[in-house]
């Protein structure tokens, strides 16, 4: 997925909340967006989600199945919370069994099993916040949005929140998040950005843990962008890659037509 030159602001006499963004976020990638508050953080979220639409640039190869959590569930809704997230299964495609199979696999993952059938209006902001997650990720999003998502999650729930982060990146799902907290998943994180005075940087210690790959790919072919290359001894080539896109990345190298040969795998520290 990539933004080129996404801008964005409410209202034409109002100023820019975020302009000329560009942002490659590819399959794998677990990507954490900083900045301070009512800098344009949510702004830009949402555009990922495609929640709102930029005023300028363009958006393009998000995911067919794309799920966004905010901070603040809108839970008034008439229904249970199992019945709210078979129906958001049946929207994403799921058939009604397995979106019911699912909806209450991740109630009972997130702790929240008690709560199926107690309507959604009633539950606290806790447990509120615990659908708003689980109807996010039933549907094994290709792109997951989160926006302050661990908000008002107890401990257990953010725990399992941060595995399922991590079970998304390795089926080559790409995670994009805002959390209050810096420690949150901070040695995963292959890339952080910071949104300041409307336009995105590169926040510092970007890079964790690496990976380096000694690859032979078919003639003609290109390794996966958005990595560092380098011819290696004997052939093929070196790809350095964040460990927490490695595995994205190998299955896309193996399952490629004609697949790559891979030569070595080696961790960096």
């Amino acid at each position: 997925m990539k933004l080129t030159g996404v801008g964005r602001r409410y209202g034409p006499r109002r100023p820019w909340v975020l302009r000329g963004i560009s942002l490659d976020l590819p399959p794998g990638a677990l990507v954490r967006i900083e900045g301070g508050n009512g800098g344009g953080k949510s702004t830009l979220l949402r555009l990922v989600a495609g929640i709102d639409t930029p005023t300028e640039g363009r958006v393009g190869g998000r995911p067919r199945r794309t799920a966004y959590v905010p901070e603040r569930f809108p839970a008034a809704l008439p229904l249970t919370a199992a019945a709210y997230l078979t129906h958001l299964g049946r929207v994403h495609g799921l058939a009604r069994a397995e979106a019911a199979r699912r909806a209450d696999a991740w109630l009972e993952r997130f702790g929240a099993a008690g709560y199926a059938r107690t309507p959604l209006a009633e539950l606290s902001k806790g447990t509120s916040q615990k659908v708003a997650v689980a109807q996010a990720l039933l549907a094994e999003p290709g792109l997951l949005v989160l926006d302050e998502a661990w908000t008002g999650l107890d401990a257990p729930a953010r725990a399992e929140l941060d595995r399922a982060v991590a079970e998304r990146t390795a089926a080559g799902g790409t995670v994009v998040f805002v959390d209050h907290d810096p420690r949150r998943l901070a040695d995963a994180a292959a890339a952080r950005y910071r949104v300041e005075g409307a336009a995105l940087l590169p926040a510092s210690g970007t890079r964790g843990p690496a990976v380096r790959i000694h690859a032979a790919g078919p003639p003609g072919s290109e390794p996966p962008a958005g990595l560092a290359t380098a011819p290696a001894p004997g052939g093929g080539v070196l790809l350095t890659v964040d460990a927490a896109r490695s595995d994205a990345v190998l299955r896309e190298l193996l399952t490629a037509r004609p697949p790559w040969h891979i030569r070595a795998v080696e961790e960096l520290t």
